[in-house]
């Protein structure tokens, strides 16, 4: 059974504070590696007592991180990963934007700048560039002769 909710500020805390403990994130990769392990099998992998796990495995489930299903005396488990990818899509979706738009201004304004007489974009070392090393300063002449020649 999956969850599919929209989240909270609460529910988007809960989930950070669950996954700020290292055993449980290493519970959750284990068994996102092995959907439908067992307990046991998660167990075998992190060095606490069952007791431990139990306890962990209890605050992945009401995060929503995790989901099990009983068969017989063994309980599945398996990785809701809907709240992380929720979370994930809100930052992205937000910092992608923010920085993509910088980003494009930057463009323009370095696009803007190296336009030349006739209104076109003249690339750096191109004919257009009639920098001499004679007009640059000591300390960049020999880069420039360098380049010149």
């Amino acid at each position: 059974m999956y969850y599919y909710y929209l989240m909270s500020p609460d529910d988007t805390d809960l989930v950070f504070k669950v996954l700020a403990h290292h055993a449980r994130r290493t519970m959750l990769d284990v068994v996102k590696r092995s959907p439908g392990c067992a307990v046991s099998e998660v167990e075998g992998h992190i060095e606490l007592s069952r007791v431990e796990v139990l306890r962990h495995l209890r605050v992945l489930e009401r995060a929503g991180l995790i989901t099990s299903r009983k068969e017989g005396r063994v309980r599945r488990l398996y990785v809701n990963a809907v709240p992380i990818q929720m979370i994930h899509e809100r930052w992205t979706t937000e910092w992608s934007s923010f920085w993509s738009s910088k980003l494009t201004r930057v463009k323009y304004r370095i696009e803007e700048g190296r336009k030349g007489k006739h209104g076109r974009i003249e690339q750096e070392g191109t004919d257009h560039d009639h920098t001499r090393a004679d007009d640059l300063p000591d300390r960049d002449r020999g880069d420039q002769r360098r380049h010149l020649a």
